[in-house]
């Protein structure tokens, strides 16, 4: 572990004199140096300093480096036009070092250290390469929904230092009550997001680059979700889980109807990311293996398959201008071939065979009906409005009459078609070999 992170931290000091492709064989290479070198295990291991993992922690690692990589091949117009590419591959580095840390410690603290610091080149990222004036106020919401959220976190954890002595993650063992408990958890649901505390989401996304709305929607909503892994390890209150279970299985609901009223492309996959969350919130709370279990498979499905989306909503917008649904229409017409990338991605997000939000959601549902039988209604209208956003989203888009403004010249590039290939492709091959994550289960 020390090996990946000292890499990684030299590239980012001597950032300057290496070159865009470079810098993304560096990361392809270091992704699979990890998946040799880690062994995925249920159990916690590669122990040294505080640094060490799981099964959680490693997946989640390998998706950072993936969407990371990702990101570099879908921001080539930063390299192609000159606009400071040397500070985005810098911020890039640290962005990935930040999250490596942030899966990889056994502290407390510094968990919540390095899960404050990612905020920082997210922020970066939607300031400078950001696409209207209003992502200085998308900015603001991130900035002070996180930090607002946190700081009685932070308190938190002062006090269970005092209390036990060690933040280590499985030696703490302390009596806590409500206000502990509310504390700890309040910062993950707010970065998840949970509904009610969501409204930061879809500004950030409709503001930020295409980046930013890759890492957002891929990796850092999955802190919050791996904070409540981690958190959970000593601190258990079923009498207060039902409350969060109850409100994210209205949410989801709720949500799903919000996103048919939406007209740009990138709020609506922004408020389809809120109601996949709210399920992974229910399995979290759930407390039992297949709610656990389900949870991570639908963190990774969803990271590959709503960063995909949101790089087609990228495609259309740097072919016309705009994210309008009431515009970018006929889609299908101009660029076909991209029309099957569109319905393989929306179909997948509905959870179709063979993709892991299909096994993550079917864990999920018995992880949560096994919970609570009557949340079955919840849950079979949440799942309702998922392929129903998601038909209504690809209809939008690829169908209709097409503005006289677009040519048949507006087909795809390689470099497009392959970042599109490689989400595709671990969201629906990984299918194959679910022992790894199911581990646990049997």
């Amino acid at each position: 572990m020390m090996k990946i992170l000292f890499s990684l931290f030299v590239m980012a000091l001597f950032i300057n004199q290496q070159s865009w492709f470079c810098f993304m064989i560096f990361l392809m290479l270091m992704f699979f140096f990890c998946f040799n070198i880690l062994s995925m295990n249920y159990f916690y291991s590669m122990m040294g300093y505080f640094f060490g993992g799981d099964l959680i922690s490693f997946s989640l690692i390998f998706l950072s480096i993936w969407i990371v990589f990702l990101m570099c091949l879908a921001s080539f117009n930063v390299y192609n036009k000159n606009d400071n590419y040397y500070e985005f591959m810098f911020l890039m580095c640290f962005l990935l070092l930040f999250l490596i840390f942030s899966f990889s410690v056994s502290n407390l603290f510094l968990y919540y250290l390095f899960f404050e610091c990612t905020l920082i080149p997210t922020l970066i990222l939607i300031f400078g390469w950001g696409y209207q004036p209003e992502r200085i106020m998308a900015g603001y919401y991130l900035l002070f929904y996180t930090l607002f959220f946190s700081l009685p976190m932070l308190l938190g954890i002062f006090y269970i230092n005092n209390s036990c002595f060690s933040l280590f993650y499985f030696i703490i063992d302390l009596n806590y009550n409500l206000y502990l408990y509310l504390c700890l958890i309040f910062a993950f649901l707010a970065k998840m997001p949970m509904v009610f505390m969501h409204f930061w989401l879809p500004k950030a996304h409709v503001e930020a680059p295409i980046s930013g709305s890759m890492i957002l929607a891929g990796v850092l909503l999955k802190l919050g979700g791996y904070g409540l892994y981690r958190v959970f390890f000593f601190i258990k209150n079923y009498e207060l889980d039902f409350m969060f279970i109850s409100l994210s299985l209205y949410g989801m609901f709720m949500i799903g109807i919000v996103c048919m009223f939406q007209i740009d492309i990138k709020s609506l996959i922004a408020y389809s990311s809120v109601c996949h969350m709210g399920l992974v919130i229910c399995g979290i709370f759930s407390m039992n293996l297949l709610g656990l279990m389900g949870s991570l498979l639908l963190m990774i499905g969803h990271g590959l398959c709503s960063s995909g989306m949101f790089c087609l909503a990228n495609i259309v917008y740097e072919r016309t201008g705009s994210r309008s649904m009431l515009i970018n229409k006929g889609m299908l017409t101009i660029m076909p071939s991209m029309g099957l990338f569109w319905f393989i991605l929306m179909v997948n997000n509905s959870a179709s065979p063979p993709s892991m939000n299909l096994l993550g959601e079917i864990m999920l549902i018995n992880g949560v009906m096994s919970w609570g039988y009557f949340s079955f209604f919840y849950l079979m209208l949440s799942s309702f409005m998922g392929c129903v956003y998601s038909m209504y989203l690809y209809s939008s888009v690829n169908h209709g009459i097409c503005g006289k403004f677009m040519s048949s010249g507006f087909s795809g590039y390689y470099s497009e078609y392959y970042l599109l290939f490689m989400h595709i492709f671990p969201l629906n091959i990984l299918f194959s070999k679910i022992d790894i994550f199911s581990v646990m289960t049997f």
